[in-house]
This record gives C-alpha cells, structure tokens and sequence, in this order.
C-alpha cells in the first residue's frame, strides 16, 4: 500500500499533485466513483434490511427447519459474484434455455433487464445479504436472555419485546453489518462487470481493469491513483461506521440467548411459504438456468431431449487444458493461502493473548492489518502488487510477477482476518494458566505451541482455513489483474468464457464451481458437529 501511495503522488520520484487533481477532474472517474458509492450504499441498505429480517424470522419464531434455512440462506456468499451475475443473466434473458423450455422467455431482441444500475444494485443487494444476516444472527444469539424474559413477564408482546429491546440492542451489528456490505459491494468487479458494462453503468473496479486491460503497465500511476481513491473512500467509510457502531454499543451481562421460539400460530406456514419462496427465487432459479444452458448444445435453444448434451462439461474437464489448469491452479494458491493462514492465525492470535505486552501490540498491528487489507478492495490490493513485485526481489533476483506465487502471497494479505477471527475467539476463550503452567515446568515456546495451544485451537484454525479456501478459490476481484497465460484461475477462466462469447462453457465451468463449494460447505458442516459451538457460522 506505501509503494501504491508513492506511484500515485510521486510518479516521476517527485512529489507532485498534479496526478491526483487530473485523477478527481476525469469525467469518467467522477461518473465511476459516483456509481461506486450509490450501488455501495443503496445494496448495502437493501441487504443490511433484508438480512437483519432474515435474522429475526428465524432467530426469534418457531419456523420449522431453521438449520436448512440457514445453510441455503449462506450458500449465496459462498457462490463468487460473477457466477451469480453470468446466472442471473442466463435466468430472465430472451435467450435463457430454461425459460425458454417453459415457453415464457422474453422477445428475443428485448434489452436484458439486468444491464442496468438497478439490475446491478439488486444483484449485488442479494450477492451480501447472506452477509449481513450472518452478522446480526450472531449478535441476536449474544444478547443475554434475562432481558427479553423480563420483558415479557411484565406483559410486552413479542412485537413489543423486538421493537423496545432486542432491535435497539441491535443496533451496533446493523451498523457493522452495514459497513461489511457496503465495503464488499464497493470492492465488487463480477457483478458490475458483467452488468455495468452492457449497461453503461462503470464503477470503480471496472473502470480499472479496463484501463489496466487497455493501456497495460502505462497506465499504472493513473491507474494507483483510481485505486487510492477507492481505498481512501473504504476506509473512511469504514472508520466512520465502526465509530457510530462504538456509540450505540451496550455492555451486557448475563449468558447468551439460546434459540427463542416466538409462536407465530396460524402465520407460521405463511412466514414459511415465504422463506422457501425467498430462497426458491435467489437460489434455485438462477442455478437452475445456469444448469439448463450448461446442458444446451448452443445458448439460446430450448433445454429439450434433443437438445441436452453432456458436451459442454466434457470439454471443460477433459479437453480444454485452460479449464483444467485454472482448477489446478486455484486449489493450489488457495491451498497455500488457506494452509499458511491457519497457521498465522494461530501464531498471532497466541501473540494478541499473551503475557508480554511487546506481543500484544504485536498481535494487535496484525491483527489491525488484516482488517484494514480486508476492507481494503481486492481490485486496488492486486495494483499495490503489481506496483511492489514488477521487479526482481532485492538481493533474491527472483521475480514473482506474471507467477501463481504471487496471486496465492495477494490471497494471503487479502483473507488474513476471515482466517484470525475464529482462532482468536477461540484462545479468548483458554485459560492464561495453562500457558504460566506451562512456563513453570521449563516448556520453551515451540513446545507449548506444539503440546497445549495448537491442538486446542486446531479446529478453529481448520474452519478458518477452510472458509478462506471457499473464498479464495471462487475469487475474481484479486485474481483479476495478477493472471497471467499458464497461471489462469477458475474466477477468471469463467470470466473470460463469458466475456469471450463462450456462454455455455462459463456456464458448465460455473455449475461444477457451484457444486464444488456446496459440497466443501456440506464437508466443513459434518465437521462442525464435532467443533466447538459457533465455529462453524450455520450450525447453533
């Protein structure tokens, strides 16, 4: 980020504001940070809204199912943003198969109603909502229990109990969730890419990869400053939310909410008809057309008996090499990322919790670190490497540019907090006497790592690493401008297909994505079942 800021303001190794007031003066940067912040804010509000809704039906009724609701209402997260924009898109187009095979597709002809800021908006509205209903249900479940009972033995209806408690005490986590949304929608290149471009609708991140994808490396100072422009806008956004979260925090006693059961009586199959309904229109639909023209020999026919192929999958898993190889290559730098982050986070969260308060600032200026690269959008994050490793390494002579190494180090800066988060509420949660114990009986600190704290926080350290490995290996926004031919990625593999003309094949590669994250979200849901509680962010 320092070489990002120098490139910007010191183009030529004098410092000079000339890039920066040509920067704010550009008609197209003004027209693209505007869409930025409009498509940011008003989708986190949408989401935000949505999600805190989602949080309360199910936190607080007795609606039937609620871990199955749960498990689908996240499957959305988990699916990369391009594939639910290339989904949808394939789902209410004139050439969509499956509305087609049902005879109510549109006019063929018709302007897709998707390329718009609308169509954007509401993806990404849709894209964070899992999101912010992770955030809000996790602190619906902390609030303590006596205050909601208290209330009701006084005579408050349940109405009354959510409006007059439970939402004011919510207040912090909305807030938070808002930010997250807001940050994950600013950072978001799939969904406006897709979308923004045949609707003219330019955000930040895409206007620069298409001056990166245009102009090459002689766009890098104007390109660094675009990208300061998103970072400072980011991080501002983030430290003002976090400052209006600290305002309306509460500090709460007592222990936390088990799962309430509020009776909806004769509405409770009506809120339920909703929630599947909610989750037929956001889930199935979309993958299901992205299905149906995987299956097509060509986009825009009916998805009928003459018309289904398997053709499609067999080219992109067995005769398509650049397939292959993105698959490869994805698995192996989320691999890396995922495996070294596992054990940072162990390491520095040892660091936040120990007796030394040198180790504690330590562990705190990483921990720092990792949320600000987190807020920071993947887009500028791949520019600030760029900028750092276009050159050999000092005294090394090696060059990590144009090379896989580079994109799983870029994993590793970017996904550090979603792996620290668990394993640092799990040591929250050890007792300091076992490592004073530990320092009596003569035990070095390699040895106490080995013997007592890793084999403790070794499941929160493997879902960790495992949430960053679903991340990483679907992600487009990193990956985007640090790609090179021989080190492709799944996410711009399928970007490529579809941007190319390829339809089918980013469909048939996008469906067998979609399968492989659900079914790493089933294996890492069977082992929530032996961690502890709230390790796995579904389960109760």
């Amino acid at each position: 980020m320092s070489r990002l800021f120098a490139i910007g303001v010191a183009p030529e190794g004098g410092f000079a504001l000339e890039p920066l007031l040509d920067t704010l003066g550009s008609r197209s940067t003004k027209a693209a940070l505007w869409n930025s912040l409009e498509s940011g804010l008003l989708s986190a509000f949408a989401a935000t809204l949505l999600g805190t809704l989602l949080a309360l039906v199910i936190g607080l009724t007795d609606v039937r199912a609620k871990a199955t609701l749960v498990f689908l209402i996240l499957i959305p997260m988990m699916i990369p943003p391009h594939v639910t924009a290339i989904s949808w898109i394939q789902a209410l187009g004139p050439s969509s198969p499956l509305l087609r095979s049902l005879g109510i597709a549109p006019e063929v002809g018709s302007t897709h109603p998707l390329y718009s800021r609308e169509g954007v908006i509401l993806l990404l509205s849709l894209q964070h909502t899992p999101l912010a209903f992770l955030v809000v249900r996790a602190a619906l479940r902390a609030q303590p229990r006596e205050l909601s009972d208290a209330a009701r033995i006084s005579g408050a209806s349940a109405f009354r109990v959510m409006w007059r408690v439970v939402l004011p005490l919510l207040v912090p986590a909305i807030v938070a969730a808002f930010a997250l949304t807001f940050v994950s929608a600013l950072g978001n290149f799939g969904i406006p890419a897709l979308l923004g471009i045949p609707g003219r609708y330019t955000t930040l991140p895409v206007l620069i990869w298409q001056r990166m994808a245009s102009f090459g490396v002689g766009m890098l100072s104007t390109v660094a400053m675009i990208a300061m422009l998103m970072a400072a806008v980011a991080v501002v956004a983030v430290v003002l939310l976090n400052l209006l979260q600290r305002l309306g925090r509460t500090a709460l006693i007592g222990p936390p909410r088990p799962p309430l059961a509020i009776r909806l009586g004769r509405m409770r199959p009506v809120v339920e008809t909703g929630l599947w309904l909610f989750i037929a229109a956001v889930l199935v639909l979309p993958l299901a057309s992205l299905l149906a023209t995987a299956l097509v020999r060509t986009y825009g026919l009916p998805l009928t008996l003459d018309t289904i192929t398997l053709d499609n999958f067999a080219e992109i898993l067995v005769r398509q090499q650049v397939t292959l190889r993105a698959f490869a290559n994805s698995s192996l730098a989320a691999g890396l990322a995922a495996a070294t982050l596992g054990m940072v986070a162990i390491l520095v969260s040892h660091a936040m919790n120990g007796n030394s308060w040198v180790s504690r600032l330590v562990g705190r200026a990483v921990e720092l670190s990792g949320d600000v690269t987190y807020a920071v959008p993947g887009i500028v994050l791949s520019i600030a490497f760029i900028l750092t490793f276009i050159r050999p390494l000092p005294i090394l002579g090696v060059s990590l540019y144009n090379t896989l190494g580079l994109i799983a180090l870029a994993y590793v800066t970017a996904f550090l907090a979603i792996a620290l988060k668990p394993v640092a509420a799990a040591f929250a949660q050890l007792d300091p006497s076992l490592d004073d114990a530990a320092r009596v009986a003569g035990a070095s600190y390699g040895r106490r790592m080995r013997r007592i704290f890793a084999p403790l926080v070794a499941p929160a350290a493997a879902s960790g690493a495992i949430l960053v490995f679903l991340t990483a290996y679907n992600e487009i926004t990193v990956s985007a401008l640090l790609w090179s031919p021989g080190n492709e990625t799944i996410g711009t593999t399928i970007f490529n297909y579809e941007d190319g003309g390829y339809t089918t094949l980013a469909a048939a590669m996008s469906a067998v994505t979609v399968g492989v994250t659900v079914i790493l979200m089933m294996l890492l849901d069977r082992m929530g079942r032996r961690l502890p509680a709230g390790t796995v962010p579904w389960r109760d």
